[in-house]
């Protein structure tokens, strides 16, 4: 699998470059996950926030609801919904087409003919759940704020003042940087991992079926490890506003 990413990465500048097949990879990651996506922001905005704003009210920091439940949003929640999405969705299908395509032999065929299997199949697809784990990201962050402003001002009654000054007077632009930088590596995580089950599905007439449902469970292991892994260094390398 490692192996199988540096080769993507290599293989990205490479010529002749499919920008059309990146175009269509990404438009199909788009088709299946940005409903879901957007549907699964908004309860869990509105749970972080209303959590949040209990404990908040209960320690007399009402103030401070509007930067917790947003940071939480955008730094650890976006970015794993968006993940999540697109290993599931986005992964599954992918890893389906390639695994499909290695049962009937088109993928030896393409090796016999001398064209590369990584370089024609996985690198557009790999590009494709990138780029759309960054736009997907910025949509869940968005969805998510606005569920949890709803859910804080309407349903607890917080004042619409407080919550933006809160968000404002802690959150800053890195936070959205590693969320970002976050999603782009959980993109690229879930199409390799989706791509090299394909290409290597167990034998026999469930191999394909079997092959998608340990891209996706790896696909979920890797990300939380990663994520663990990230905010740490985050946490200790950027320091919080104000300090």
């Amino acid at each position: 699998m490692s192996s199988l990413a540096w080769d993507v990465l290599r293989m990205i500048p490479r010529r002749p470059f499919q920008f059309k097949e990146v175009v269509t990879q990404a438009w199909f990651f788009a088709s299946v996950t940005v409903l879901p996506t957007a549907l699964v922001s908004i309860p869990f905005g509105a749970v972080i926030a209303l959590q949040l704003g209990a404990l908040t009210k209960q320690i007399g920091a009402q103030s401070f609801t509007g930067a917790a439940s947003a940071l939480a949003i955008i730094q650890q929640a976006s970015p794993l919904i968006t993940a999540l999405l697109v290993a599931g969705a986005g992964g599954s299908a992918m890893c389906a087409d390639i695994g499909a395509r290695k049962i009937r032999d088109e993928i030896d065929a393409l090796e016999v003919m001398g064209v590369s299997a990584t370089h024609r199949l996985v690198v557009p697809r790999v590009l494709g759940a990138m780029v759309v784990a960054v736009l997907l990201n910025g949509v869940v962050s968005v969805v998510g704020v606005l569920g949890g402003y709803f859910f804080n001002v309407v349903v607890q009654g917080g004042t619409p003042g407080a919550y933006l000054a809160g968000f404002n007077a802690l959150a800053q632009l890195p936070d959205l940087w590693i969320s970002e930088f976050k999603a782009l590596l959980y993109g690229f995580v879930a199409g390799v991992v989706a791509a090299y089950r394909g290409l290597n599905p167990p034998a026999g007439p469930k191999g394909v079926g079997d092959a998608v449902n340990q891209a996706v469970v790896i696909t979920f292991l890797l990300l939380f490890l990663i994520n663990v892994v990230l905010t740490a260094i985050y946490l200790g390398v950027v320091p919080a506003k104000g300090t």
